[in-house]
């Protein structure tokens, strides 16, 4: 397996009931290293930016207040298979259909607040790394 980066977010109703450190834990149990990391208040150009390939779908206005509701953890993830061992770690995005031992099933409000975000494929990971990281910004 290849060593690869992958992006993840610790989302607003996370880091208001402080559950970073529990969140950033269960990435680290799995064998991902944070090379990675700022908490930010993201602002309303950015969520839009950011979620603009959702611009279309009838919860982009939604999704996007969400994410503007309170400070989020960005971070770049490293390890083997990062991309997969990431998404197996946070589990489905609905959390009603969730594994046990998983990030949402632990810590999500709703499918909305689902606690955390993560990149769905290489491609998708380098542009959401690229969007809130500078290429001095990342550490391994």
């Amino acid at each position: 397996m290849a060593i690869e980066r992958t992006f993840s977010i610790i989302k607003p109703d996370a880091t208001k009931r402080n559950l970073t450190g529990k969140i950033i834990s269960k990435f680290e149990d799995a064998g991902l290293r944070v090379v990675a990391s700022k908490r930010i208040h993201m602002t309303q150009a950015q969520a839009e930016g950011f979620y603009a390939v959702h611009k279309e779908r009838p919860f982009y206005g939604d999704l996007c207040s969400y994410m503007v509701s309170g400070p989020v953890v960005v971070q770049v993830l490293e390890g083997e298979d990062a991309i997969a061992k990431n998404r197996e770690v946070m589990g489905a995005t609905n959390p009603a259909d969730a594994a046990p031992g998983t990030i949402r099933a632990e810590f999500a409000e709703s499918i909305e607040a689902n606690s955390v975000h993560g990149s769905d494929a290489p491609e998708t990971a380098a542009e959401e790394i690229k969007f809130f990281f500078t290429d001095d910004e990342i550490v391994g």
